[in-house]
């Protein structure tokens, strides 16, 4: 499942490509045709993310609510300008049809964005959207959001912090990467209750969750190891996996740690797949 900057940066990416434009809806799957035809020929005026819940607004109480859920997909294409078409006539053309698997898309005279196999796409009104951002946690991507109610929620919880940090009603838009990176980064066993973090272990892992998500958002990827952790700092191969980026832990079980060497161990939590290090999180470990 996406994790929360790739919704952040959908949100970014359908704005640079139909922010106040009128655009045409269809929903050639047929699922959403109700909802397509509503706002088809409508401006999109705002898009917003808020953890992994996307939402392109148009106009007053009129939104389209999205989850990719473990399926979801979206594709952007252009099409070919005039001179492309002079240029390269027997390539050129409008773009191809959808396919009836696209349950979304949304296009204008130069681009389209083809949303596939989403767990929601539904148009939602101004309160429907204000219930799920109130059931939602803060959001590190969210410029107004910070993590003191998340922290209240946590530092009464014997539930272990690694459970917490995926729990979606705490803090949005964590995953299974971010989760597994951010305790490693902070010397964090994933097994410690959240009330026996501190106040200042908590703050620490939101900033970094802040920075890391931020760049998540600018490079469309997740790095987070330290520069002084790059293959090419350490002198190491760099990581090949269909996930792309530098980690620490994510996927790396049975696998000597870049540290100090401890073999990565893997184990079921929160239905995920944890991650993590005895040697650099064992017990009694601090930020």
């Amino acid at each position: 499942m996406p994790e929360g900057h790739t919704i952040h940066r959908l949100a970014a990416d359908y704005a640079e490509r139909f922010l106040g434009q009128q655009v045409r809806a269809t929903s050639p799957q047929g699922k959403f045709s109700d909802g397509a035809a509503l706002v088809d020929r409508q401006v999109l005026d705002t898009t917003e993310a808020h953890g992994k819940h996307l939402f392109l607004g148009f106009g007053p109480d009129r939104w389209i609510h999205i989850h990719l859920g473990l399926f979801g997909k979206v594709g952007f294409g252009t099409a070919p300008s005039p001179k492309d078409l002079r240029q390269a006539p027997v390539q050129g053309g409008p773009p191809s049809p959808p396919t009836d698997t696209v349950r979304l898309r949304l296009a204008n005279p130069d681009a389209y964005a083809d949303l596939r196999g989403p767990t929601t796409c539904a148009l939602i009104t101004d309160a429907e959207k204000q219930a799920i951002h109130d059931r939602l946690g803060p959001d590190p991507l969210r410029p107004d959001d910070d993590g003191g109610r998340a922290w209240q929620r946590i530092s009464r919880s014997r539930t272990t912090i690694a459970a917490l940090l995926l729990d979606q009603k705490i803090i949005a838009g964590v995953g299974n990467v971010y989760r597994a990176e951010v305790l490693f980064r902070h010397g964090i066993d994933p097994y410690r209750a959240g009330r026996d973090l501190t106040r200042a272990q908590w703050d620490a892992i939101w900033s970094d969750l802040v920075a890391l998500m931020r760049e998540g958002v600018r490079h469309n990827r997740i790095d987070t190891v330290r520069p002084e952790h790059t293959p090419e700092a350490m002198g190491r191969p760099p990581r090949v996996d269909d996930h792309g980026g530098e980690v620490y832990v994510y996927r790396r079980d049975r696998q000597g740690c870049h540290i100090c060497g401890t073999e990565i161990r893997t184990a079921g939590l929160a239905a995920r797949n944890l991650f993590w290090c005895p040697g650099c999180q064992g017990p009694g470990g601090a930020a």
